[in-house]
């Protein structure tokens, strides 16, 4: 899932266009600036490149590479370690610990990685290299650099298993990727390790990926990956998560299949280390990069650590921060005036973003019948324009809603339509609004209607 988006309370207006990606790129802009000069560890499991192909997963990374992107590209290989395994007719074997399964790497096994490792790596170099007139890489001139950057540690015996060649990651040069990065490289990682005495291990590439974003303090770590999406209670995919909201899905959750179980436990150990945010997207899906990063709903899950936490209901303590929010707005007029004791009133219905005990953004949510809602009083505050408060304070409505039954939501703009129409919600006109809510619409403010079913 995205979040960095403009505020909504900012009141720009945007011309339209006869050229469909005028409007796109309009769109993106916000995105671009966000992310540029920004750090991705990227991994893709190796049954993407048999899904889909590299041709466009590298094209994607390219693009990115292009807008001021630092990328960090990780690839797995299981599937070719089978494909080698299975030439030379030799079985696999795997260990189960309580964390995570576990190939069973001997000398004849170990080959096999080297092999299935060294062909990937040089098809995703060549794919890099590619330049022809016409093509999406034309004149792209990437520089790509792998080297020994991660230092390995044997997984070694484990309830009397002895896992021989499969390693753990130990140490990453984080000071020698930075420095590739400084030079506007993007940094090829495959899932192999080297101890100080020069012995290869197999390292999981999931693994590979979160240490190096931990260690690179990363800005986002995405994993493409063959597993599902987590879902609630409802059946719905869940698109975002805290911490504590991953720990607690995970206790309560004791069925999910152990190679996911172990993804969310090695990506909770990343945001633990610093890592601002973990997504994840399907491999099979062509362009889910691009869609994760550049659109408002995303594709995917996002984890993230205390941003999320600091989302919470409103109190009677927040009456007087929720007013400095909404009182220079509502004196240009986008916002509809409150008093005091409206909102002291009305507290409940307020949900609030919270950074080091200072409010930062505000929304509320008001129910009508027949499942109708009215999403009012969202303001941002400008200091913080673009960190993505006002979308995190969008979701926390719809999602209040959806506890509510609500099945559809209105909001009344004078100065902020495109915001919402950006943000799925569609025009409508003062009829289409709830009896109660029509009968005190204000006329004279003449505010525009838009809707968004849930």
């Amino acid at each position: 899932m995205s979040t960095n988006a403009p505020n909504p309370a900012s009141g720009d207006e945007e011309s339209t266009s006869n050229f469909p990606f005028v409007g796109w790129l309009r769109d993106v802009a916000p995105y671009i600036h966000s992310f540029r000069e920004k750090t991705f560890v990227i991994a893709f499991a190796g049954e993407l490149v048999k899904e889909i192909g590299l041709e466009n997963i590298i094209e994607d990374i390219a693009m990115l590479h292009a807008m001021g992107m630092r990328i960090v590209l990780v690839h797995g290989i299981r599937p070719q370690i089978e494909e080698q395994l299975k030439l030379r007719k030799i079985k696999s074997k795997f260990g189960t610990s309580a964390l995570n399964t576990y190939r069973i790497t001997d000398a004849a096994a170990l080959e096999c990685v080297k092999e299935a490792a060294g062909e990937l790596r040089l098809d995703i170099e060549a794919a890099f290299s590619r330049g022809l007139p016409n093509t999406p890489m034309a004149g792209s001139r990437i520089s790509v650099i792998s080297g020994n950057f991660i230092t390995a540690m044997p997984v070694g015996v484990v309830d009397g298993v002895d896992y021989i060649h499969t390693g753990l990651v130990r140490k990453v040069d984080s000071t020698s990727i930075t420095l590739s990065l400084d030079s506007n490289k993007i940094v090829l990682l495959s899932p192999l390790g080297f101890s100080p005495t020069g012995q290869a291990f197999n390292l999981a590439y999931e693994d590979v990926a979160a240490s190096t974003a931990a260690a690179l303090k990363a800005d986002k770590l995405i994993f493409l990956s063959p597993y599902s999406g987590l879902r609630d209670a409802d059946g719905e995919l869940i698109t975002e998560l805290s911490l504590p909201q991953l720990q607690d899905y995970m206790s309560a959750h004791k069925e999910l299949e152990i190679g996911l179980r172990g993804l969310l436990n090695i990506s909770g150990r990343a945001v633990r280390s610093g890592v601002s945010r973990v997504h994840f997207l399907p491999c099979n899906q062509d362009g889910a990069l691009l869609e994760e990063l550049f659109t408002h709903d995303g594709i995917g899950m996002m984890l993230a650590s205390s941003d999320i936490e600091n989302l919470r209901e409103a109190n009677q303590d927040d009456v007087g921060g929720i007013l400095q929010l909404t009182m220079p707005l509502e004196e240009e007029g986008i916002l509809a005036a409150r008093g005091q004791d409206v909102i002291e009133r009305d507290i409940q219905r307020f949900s609030v973003i919270e950074h080091d005990r200072v409010l930062f953004g505000c929304a509320a949510l008001f129910p009508f019948p027949n499942g109708v809602g009215e999403l009012a009083c969202l303001a941002v505050d400008p200091d913080v324009q673009g960190s993505g408060d006002g979308e995190r304070l969008l979701k926390r409505i719809e999602m209040r809603a959806k506890q509510e039954n609500i099945k559809k939501l209105f909001v009344l703009t004078t100065r902020t339509e495109h915001w919402f129409l950006k943000r799925g919600f569609k025009r409508a006109t003062v009829d289409d609004l709830p009896e109660e809510r029509k009968q005190i619409y204000n006329w004279d403010r003449k505010s525009m209607v838009l809707t968004k079913d849930l």
